[in-house]
């Protein structure tokens, strides 16, 4: 069993705590917040420096505001602890980097928490385009938005120092993280960044950004919205031989709707109008939280490599977003 501590007990350190014990390859050992945490049911310790000392605790989750992740991740690193950090990685690729020093001479494992890579619609668009069933991979177009009040600017995250972006950082980072799972890396990169809506400086409401890969000719558009005044998430593929569709994304929440995956085939003749043929799977259950933390346990049980979400893919991400974020 790897055991565990969580840096960070709000709403992300819970569904953290819950995926770990649902692996049954790990348990949590114990827990520390900066807020009353009475009602937890893991032992809690009075400090981020208790966790990281603790010669029992194998592994760090880091459950903080964002502004924290770096400073921790490289002090739980240093502490000899493996470490499955929420995003965003960083604010910068040059952060990323630093890190990517301190985890090589830790030789500890390293994980960032992008679920979206483990929903089963991913993993099967994944599967579909890897492939080349339906062809070479052509086009991608992703939108994803959400609602928020007066209320958010209550919290860490309406404050640039301690966020560090706005919804693209927050949110929009998971549609730029697919897009790179797919279509590799983009090297021409053109944003719109706006905060017309909120008028925050540093932290943006919509992110409009085009992006191609020239190696592959493969190009992107992405659109991040907290001015959607709905939640929606869709991300289609084209192909040369038809397209993967998917609405919607299942959360606990429910909020993004059914997550209702369309695979649609070109006839021979795709300039007809119509698909040939077309299926739907309609995935119920999000295992993704799950199957994320199964996916670090076994790399750290086994001595394997972290193959989605590691240092490699996050330096990728920063790099793009560090791009995105220069006409901010």
């Amino acid at each position: 069993m790897i055991k565990c501590g969580i840096i960070g007990f709000g709403k992300m350190g819970q569904i953290r705590a819950e995926a770990i014990e649902q692996t049954q390859l790990g348990e949590v050992l114990a827990v520390y917040d900066t807020r009353d945490l009475t009602e937890c049911v893991y032992p809690i310790v009075a400090s981020e420096e208790a966790l990281l000392k603790d010669p029992n605790i194998d592994a760090i989750f880091i459950c903080t505001p964002n502004y924290r992740i770096v400073p921790l991740t490289k002090a739980a690193l240093q502490a000899g602890k493996h470490v499955f950090s929420e995003k965003p990685p960083a604010f910068t690729a040059a952060e990323v980097e630093s890190v990517r020093r301190v985890e090589v001479d830790s030789g500890c494992k390293l994980v960032y928490g992008f679920n979206h890579r483990h929903h089963g619609s991913i993993q099967k668009m994944k599967q579909i385009v890897d492939s080349g069933s339906m062809g070479k991979l052509l086009w991608m177009r992703g939108r994803y938005g959400k609602e928020v009040d007066a209320a958010y600017f209550d919290g860490w995250r309406a404050d640039p120092n301690l966020a560090g972006g706005g919804i693209m950082l927050d949110q929009g980072i998971h549609m730029l993280d697919l897009f790179l799972h797919f279509g590799g890396e983009f090297d021409v990169i053109h944003s719109l960044v706006s905060s017309l809506f909120w008028k925050t400086e540093g932290l943006e409401d919509n992110v409009f950004s085009i992006l191609k890969n020239s190696k592959t000719g493969v190009c992107a558009s992405l659109h991040s919205t907290m001015t959607q005044w709905r939640y929606l998430f869709s991300l289609e593929i084209f192909l040369e031989g038809g397209a993967l569709i998917l609405n919607g994304l299942k959360t606990s929440s429910g909020v993004y709707g059914n997550e209702d995956l369309a695979i649609k085939y070109n006839t021979e003749n795709p300039q007809g109008g119509q698909f040939e043929r077309e299926e739907h799977i309609i995935y119920h259950t999000d295992l993704s939280w799950r199957e994320e933390v199964t996916h670090f346990f076994e790399a750290i049980s086994k001595d394997t490599p972290i193959l989605l979400g590691n240092s490699d893919d996050a330096l990728r991400l920063m790099r793009a977003m560090d791009r995105i974020y220069e006409n901010r």
